[in-house]
């Protein structure tokens, strides 16, 4: 019940091409090739629609259908075919990167809720931070249209409130690490400065006087749990 199956083979899938990446050495993905083809061929079965699970969002509780958590898969899919890529294999790094790319027209088909994008696929009227869809900024991958990225921006700006942006439609608490990660979405600096200063009012207007807490409610400021965490590092995107 615990298990985070999608959510965990996107991480990994994600770290790994990072790592090659970043350092220009293939060799960590080489030395893990099969078990990530493993993991790839998993999301592909799995990843698109995934089923009831929990997500790193877990004190949100179990959820099927996630948005989120779906791209989470197809940005780990695309981490495959990015690393295949620079293994010279292209013809696999093809295939991977086509079905990512085609996952990515289905998730706009399927997530679409009008002017933004849903928290779940069956749920109509709801909303998420799609924080997962940043590396595919990060990265420069194209994976997913500029014109997702601007839709949920422009609809981020009608929901934040005085201490933030929620993380969803089903309450007003959010997670500091993921209001910024939405920051990089798109260069709109407007919404990236309202998001730094309502966390500014939070952290001097808060009564929770608490070593900097990542998970509170944007209404009054009030701490929901967590405190003085290593997931603040999150707050460091834009340096990225």
């Amino acid at each position: 019940d615990m298990q985070m199956p999608v959510e965990e083979c996107g991480n990994a899938l994600l770290r790994v091409y990072a790592i090659c990446h970043f350092k220009k050495d293939n060799a960590y993905g080489v030395n893990h090739l099969p078990l990530l083809r493993q993991w790839a061929d998993y999301l592909v079965q799995m990843g698109l629609d995934p089923e009831n699970q929990l997500c790193t969002d877990d004190f949100a509780g179990h959820l099927a259908h996630n948005c989120n958590l779906s791209a989470k898969a197809v940005m780990g899919i695309a981490a495959f075919g990015k690393l295949l890529e620079r293994l010279g294999d292209a013809e696999e790094s093809t295939r991977y990167l086509q079905i990512a790319r085609e996952y990515a027209c289905k998730w706009e088909e399927m997530a679409d809720d009008g002017d933004h994008y849903g928290l779940t696929f069956d749920g109509k009227d709801t909303w998420s931070i799609k924080y997962n869809l940043v590396w595919d900024k990060i990265f420069n991958w194209g994976i997913f249209p500029d014109k997702i990225f601007e839709r949920e921006i422009a609809y981020y700006k009608t929901k934040v409130n005085p201490y933030g942006l929620p993380l969803d439609s089903r309450s007003d608490y959010t997670k500091s690490d993921w209001q910024l990660w939405s920051t990089r979405l798109a260069d709109d600096w407007e919404y990236t400065e309202k998001i730094i200063n309502t966390m500014w009012d939070m952290l001097n207007e808060s009564p929770s006087r608490v070593p900097f807490t990542d998970w509170y409610y944007t209404s009054d400021g009030v701490q929901r749990c967590f405190q003085n965490r290593t997931v603040q590092g999150g707050l460091f995107i834009q340096l990225l």
